[in-house]
């Protein structure tokens, strides 16, 4: 039988702590995911996470399907203290089972647990797809707006 576009698959995966073992597999899906290869940055943010944040990966039995990384920040430009997702990405063949709102499920409990009632996230305008997926969880334009200068 067809699915039809309401229809989602399934995809098996347990969430957890990541750890240091997680790290090779986060930076080969984020390079192929987007292009970049960025090792260093993922060390860092793993450090980071650990002390301060929260990193998590959704895994089979297999291999790595998908992380979600953010921390609680407060006070940064007279914002209360909220939960920030810094990345999100699910390998591109477990897409669109659910996977990636897990993830984000997954974080946004660790947010309350720390005692945050809200959460937010940055994003490129032209990354439709990123925006298709946090508007799907129910995220909205923020309080802030974003601006930049070329230092020149």
């Amino acid at each position: 039988m067809a699915r039809t576009p309401r229809q989602r698959s399934t995809v098996e995966a347990a969430i957890r702590p990541a750890r240091a073992s997680d790290l090779a597999p986060v930076i080969a899906l984020d390079s192929e995911t987007t292009g970049l290869a960025k090792p260093e940055y993922w060390h860092e943010m793993f450090q980071r996470c650990a002390r301060n944040g929260f990193f998590l990966v959704a895994a089979d039995e297999a291999r790595l399907l998908g992380f979600v990384a953010g921390e609680v920040r407060a006070w940064e430009f007279g914002s209360p203290p909220c939960g920030w997702v810094f990345a999100v990405q699910v390998r591109p063949g477990s897409r669109q089972a659910g996977l990636g709102s897990r993830l984000f499920a997954a974080l946004c409990e660790a947010f309350r647990a720390a005692g945050v009632d809200r959460v937010r996230t940055m994003l490129a305008r032209e990354d439709t797809v990123i925006h298709a997926f946090f508007r799907s969880q129910g995220m909205t334009a923020g309080p802030f707006i974003q601006l930049e200068s070329r230092l020149d």
